[in-house]
């Protein structure tokens, strides 16, 4: 009976794990959406041969950033020092407002600056790879740390050895759901060369030949859509951090506009309000990006290059 009670018991901790788990999921889903957004232009423009490989590579990076990194730090400063991890999550939304920032300056004007342009000519595969790679994994740093954050603010568990379980289940089911998606997007146009040649119906081929053509229209929005999800994040970090630290006066505009703008309209008012926060938080979010840029380029980044040895990119 005692066996049988046991038995039991661990059925209930491992279901306790799979709800926190899963109700850290749906809190986190606005981040997963960005990084599934910002990660296939990672890969894109080089042999289709190394898309998988990347993908792999960015995965394993991810896990070590989560599971190394991020777990550890994340029930340390929970339990030690729990007011440090808002400004910490700040920094993190800074540097993505900066990066989101520098990639609309490059495309709007591509000659204007050889400080922000961070070496995007192309050079060999293999250079090229690795610095895609170094670029996926820190900016997946930045997104898990957000992931993490949400989770631990959400589980509610009795004991820190509940809190690394559902943590760590946390982390693998998102890096495999993400990561899963980014490798089925980047191949889907080998699905459809294999399905205009190999399949016996007409129709199988002209879809095939439809999915190829598709495909760079949406790694294109994709490219779009995770810029804006860089300042998206950003912005919503930095308010929602000023908010906590006793700044609420952004935040607080901003939450008051979009229940405005839902209450505006009489369907879609979920929808409205998300879509209205979303974009004042990255408006705000481009904006704290563009101030950063000189201070990146002509303060940091040299004494970065000087402490590291490096020479700057130029």
């Amino acid at each position: 009976m005692s066996g049988l009670l046991a038995l039991l018991d661990d059925v209930a901790a491992i279901a306790k794990v799979a709800a926190a788990a899963a109700k850290a999921g749906s809190k986190t889903a606005g981040v997963l959406i960005d990084d599934a957004a910002v990660t296939p232009t990672y890969v894109t423009g080089l042999a289709p041969a190394r898309e998988l490989p990347m993908i792999w590579r960015i995965t394993k990076g991810s896990l070590k950033n989560k599971l190394i990194f991020l777990l550890p730090a994340a029930l340390l400063l929970s339990n030690f020092a729990p007011w440090a991890i808002t400004p910490l999550l700040m920094f993190g939304g800074a540097y993505l407002c900066f990066e989101g920032a520098e990639k609309i300056v490059h495309a709007l004007f591509p000659h204007a600056s050889h400080e922000i342009e961070q070496d995007l000519t192309p050079r060999d595969p293999a250079h090229l790879e690795e610095a895609r790679v170094a670029g996926a994994i820190k900016t997946d740093f930045i997104l898990s740390a957000e992931i993490m954050t949400i989770s631990l603010s959400v589980i509610e568990a009795p004991n820190i050895y509940m809190q690394t379980a559902t943590l760590a289940v946390v982390a693998v089911g998102i890096t495999a759901a993400v990561y899963g998606v980014v490798a089925l997007i980047v191949k889907m146009d080998d699905v459809g060369l294999h399905m205009a040649a190999n399949m016996r119906l007409a129709a199988s081929r002209a879809f095939g030949r439809g999915l190829v053509r598709f495909m760079p229209y949406l790694l294109a929005a994709l490219s779009v859509i995770g810029t804006g999800a860089m300042l998206w994040v950003g912005g919503n970090i930095i308010t929602h951090g000023l908010e906590v630290l006793g700044w609420p006066w952004i935040y607080d505009q901003i939450h008051h506009a979009s229940l405005a703008a839902g209450n505006a309209v009489t369907s879609a008012q979920g929808f409205i309000k998300w879509a209205t926060t979303a974009a004042l938080d990255g408006i705000v979010g481009l904006g704290l990006g563009i101030l950063l840029i000189p201070i990146v380029t002509k303060l940091i980044g040299p004494l970065i290059a000087t402490i590291t040895g490096k020479k700057a990119a130029h």
